[in-house]
């Protein structure tokens, strides 16, 4: 009986059965092919890059010529950006506002998930979906009515004024609450027997365990902060307070035609950003990781 019972297995095996080799093979292949795809993907990312950089290292005289080879590479384009503007002062008032932006972020956006996640309250899922209808609304339209708020509270042509707008982020809650739903409850319940109190339990016990969390949505509104142009643009008329951005939209129209000053201060400006996601590339891939956006 044993015979006959592993006979069709057998023959199943030798017959039309796909073989461990045959899916080893398979999947070498998918990934060879995933590899291709993200290499071609990441020249086509990193060509504009690399002629801006070319650019940026040619004479001005030579910027004309459609080629990559430089005669005569210089870091005088550079040097002129550094002299002629102030390119530091900006950087200053891009780290403050960017930074403000991002703990107060991190901060209102936590406190509001964990209400979320953790309180039982009426209408908590509508709460939470009318949060979310937020990334709907295009930060454009809302331009006008929060210029004359500003103006009227006299705020314009200072850091606040940059700040504020930007700090309720819709998605910064989302990622806070998918990360507090997957923490266990058993932590929150053995801190109030031991009788800490709701801000504590969310102070000492949730918040340290969310770093991975924290840094990405920390990161990604830092980055967001540094790169935004229109609102900077309209709220701040002082030179002394202006962003990298607006500073460099302020000074691209005098360079002319001088394509390599333009692209020097363009990748300038941008350095910093590449330096933020070199040195926190990891806490971004595992604050993502533990939300469920993966994929």
């Amino acid at each position: 009986m044993a015979t006959t019972l592993e006979a069709p297995a057998e023959s199943g095996r030798r017959g039309g059965g796909v073989t461990r080799a045959q899916v080893d093979a398979r999947t070498k292949l998918f990934n060879r092919i995933c590899l291709g795809v993200l290499i071609a993907f990441a020249i086509l990312w990193l060509v504009p890059l690399a002629w801006a950089l070319d650019t940026g290292l040619k004479p001005n005289a030579e910027t004309t010529k459609a080629t990559w080879w430089i005669d005569n590479p210089t870091f005088g384009a550079f040097r002129r950006t550094l002299q002629d503007t102030d390119i530091l002062r900006w950087y200053a008032a891009s780290f403050i506002t960017a930074a403000l932006n991002a703990i107060f972020t991190v901060i209102t956006a936590s406190l509001a998930a964990y209400a979320l996640s953790r309180l039982n309250f009426r209408f908590k899922n509508w709460v939470f979906w009318f949060v979310l209808a937020g990334i709907m609304i295009p930060g454009q339209v809302l331009i006008v009515p929060q210029f004359r708020e500003f103006n009227s509270v006299g705020l314009l042509n200072t850091f606040w004024a940059v700040v504020l707008p930007q700090v309720p982020t819709a998605v910064a809650v989302f990622i806070f609450k998918q990360f507090f739903d997957g923490l266990p409850r058993d932590l929150d319940e053995a801190a109030r027997v031991d009788g800490a109190s709701f801000w504590r339990v969310y102070r000492t016990v949730i918040m340290p365990l969310t770093r991975p969390a924290m840094a990405a949505v920390a990161i990604f509104t830092f980055v967001q902060a540094w790169n935004n142009l229109l609102w900077p643009l309209l709220v701040l008329t002082n030179p002394k307070l202006m962003t990298i951005p607006v500073g460099l939209a302020t000074v691209q129209g005098s360079f002319g035609i001088r394509y390599a000053d333009t692209m020097a201060s363009a990748i300038l400006g941008a350095l910093p950003l590449v330096a933020v996601f070199l040195l926190f590339q990891k806490h971004i891939v595992q604050g993502i990781a533990g939300t469920g956006l993966k994929g």
